[in-house]
Formats: structure tokens, C-alpha cells, sequence
């Protein structure tokens, strides 16, 4: 009876504990075979870190393919503080490098964060950006950024719009389409670890794609003409607006388009939202003159008969 009652208890161990090892093997099959690719994810996202690598936005050109806007490249200082091993020193050079007080490096040196960008190290010429990195400091990245240029300043304002600082359209044909214009982004990732230090993973780099080319109606060379004789009217006669449209009749094409006053698309912050916001010949009304005329098909005994004038006055 003694004995029998060890066995049973042998066996009931040796069943617990084989139950146990399968629950424990199948545990370990489950996490490394079924759920590794999940896990790996997120490993992946814990090491990983990312800087965004703004996309060129699409070119905006003439009816004869003349640039009126276009990307042009800069680069970007990135930061991670807890590479940084002499911040004051770091943070020293670059101000000098920027010709800017330390103050406004060292706060982004010193933070406690994965990573940060030097406001004072955005849209960098490639003198400055080969200044930088000759200083091969541990922590500091240089980034390929791009910036939007407006070759013909004031002309055509209105009608192309502007960008804001993260290169997205806010207004004209920039916001209007924004969707084609502003491409796909690409990325730059590193890996480190929780305390920021970096780990013998080789960086990966996606380059970005440039946003499609759009196409305008317009003629350059019948724009700026216009613009000059709406100044030249505008000074003759201390108006306060100038407003004008030129169109192809034949096919309804709007080849230039100009208003006073206009502003310089890449400085917009430094207009009233008036000046910015109104594009006059959409916006504004206006009373129309002798060449506006109405004309409709008219019909008689089921025959359609030519275009008629319906109103204007006979001599056009």
C-alpha cells in the first residue's frame, strides 16, 4: 500500500512536470517560429530611430516649360543628445559654424531626447553643410533637405501659392495640388539603444521621390508683360488694385493673370493675410465692359441656327 502510493505520486510529478516542459516548449515554439516576425517588429521599432527626409516637391512650369517653381536642395542638422559626449564643445562649434550664439545650439545639445533639429541648422547652403561635417562629431547627422524657390518672385504669387516649413502646400495651385506635388518622403534610420547610444547596426536610407511636374496655361513672357503695364497703370493713377486676365478665345486657355499688390511668395509671413488671400481677378468683382458678351443658340423648326448676339451693343 506504501508503495503504491509513491508510484502514485511518481507519476503524478513526472506528469505535472512533462505537462509543464510541453507548455513551456510550445510557449518557446509560439515566440520564436508563429509570433517572430511580430516581436522582430517590435524589437525593430524599440532600437530603431527615424529622421524624415522631406521629398523634392514637383516642379510648376509654363505652356513652353519654364520653371516658375522648383525644390531646390539644402540640408538639415539632426541631433541625439546622448551621443553627444563634449556638449558644450559641440555645441561651441556649431554655433560658430551658423554664426549663431551658443545659447541657441546648446539647448537642443543638451535635452534629454532621442533626438532633435537645430532651428538655426534648417536650409543650409552645402558651404556651411561641409563645415559641419568636417567636424565629425559623434551625434550630429547632416540630412539632405529640399527648399522652395520662386524664380520670378512677385509674378504669378497669387496664382502658385506658397509652402509652409514642412514644404506642404498652403495656398494657390501649391495647396490645390498639393496631393501631386508633394511626393513621397523617404527616411533615414539608425539604431540605438534606450539610453541613446548608437548600436553596430548598419543605418538604412530610403530616398525620397519627387513630386510630379505640373503644367500650367500661362505664358511667362505674357505675364510679365502684363505685370509691367498693371505697375505702369497703377503708378499713373495711384490705384490702390490692378487687376487683369488674358485668355485665348478659341479655347477658353488663361494665358497670363496678374494683380496689384502681389507679395514674394517666400517670405509670405511678412504680408497681411489681405495681400496673401485675395488672388483680385478671382476673388473680387468687378463690372464688365463692352467685350463682355452673351450669346446663346437659337432654334427654329427644330434647325440650329449660328450663335447669336443677345446683348452688347451692335458695334462690339
Amino acid at each position: 500500500m506504501f508503495f503504491n502510493d509513491i508510484h502514485i505520486r511518481i507519476r503524478f510529478v513526472v506528469i505535472v512536470v512533462s505537462i509543464a516542459l510541453l507548455l513551456i516548449i510550445g510557449k518557446v515554439f509560439y515566440i520564436q517560429v508563429i509570433s517572430y516576425n511580430k516581436l522582430s517588429k517590435i524589437t525593430e521599432d524599440l532600437w530603431s530611430r527615424k529622421m524624415t527626409i522631406n521629398a523634392p516637391r514637383g516642379d510648376i512650369v509654363d505652356r513652353n516649360g519654364n520653371i516658375l517653381a522648383t525644390s531646390i536642395v539644402t540640408t538639415t542638422i539632426y541631433v541625439v543628445p546622448n551621443q553627444i559626449k563634449d556638449k558644450e564643445k559641440v555645441a561651441k562649434d556649431i554655433a560658430e559654424v551658423l554664426n549663431c550664439s551658443y545659447d541657441d545650439v546648446y539647448k537642443y545639445v543638451a535635452k534629454n531626447s532621442s533626438m532633435e533639429i537645430i532651428r538655426k541648422g534648417m536650409d543650409l547652403d552645402s558651404e556651411v553643410a561641409d563645415k559641419i561635417e568636417a567636424l565629425g562629431y559623434d551625434g550630429v547627422y547632416l540630412v539632405v533637405d529640399s527648399k522652395r524657390y520662386y524664380p520670378y518672385g512677385e509674378t504669378l504669387a497669387h496664382i502658385i501659392g506658397f509652402v509652409g516649413s514642412d514644404n506642404q502646400g498652403l495656398s494657390g495651385l501649391e495647396l490645390t495640388y498639393d496631393e501631386y506635388l508633394k511626393g513621397t518622403n523617404g527616411e533615414l534610420k539608425y539604431y540605438s539603444d534606450g539610453k541613446g547610444n548608437k548600436l553596430e547596426i548598419p543605418d538604412s536610407y530610403v530616398a525620397p521621390t519627387k513630386g510630379m511636374t505640373l503644367k500650367l496655361t500661362l505664358d511667362i513672357e505674357l505675364v510679365k508683360a502684363v505685370d509691367n503695364e498693371l505697375k505702369n497703370a497703377t503708378d499713373k493713377y495711384n490705384a490702390d488694385a490692378a487687376l487683369s486676365i488674358v485668355m485665348k478665345p478659341k479655347t477658353g486657355e488663361i494665358l497670363a493673370m496678374g494683380s496689384l499688390p502681389s507679395f514674394n511668395p517666400s517670405k509670405y509671413q511678412d504680408y497681411s493675410e489681405e495681400v496673401i488671400n485675395r488672388n483680385l481677378p478671382i476673388w473680387m468683382t468687378f463690372e464688365p465692359g463692352s467685350t463682355f458678351k452673351i450669346a446663346t443658340p437659337v432654334y427654329r423648326h427644330n434647325k440650329s441656327y449660328k450663335n447669336v448676339l443677345l446683348s452688347g451693343d451692335e458695334n462690339g
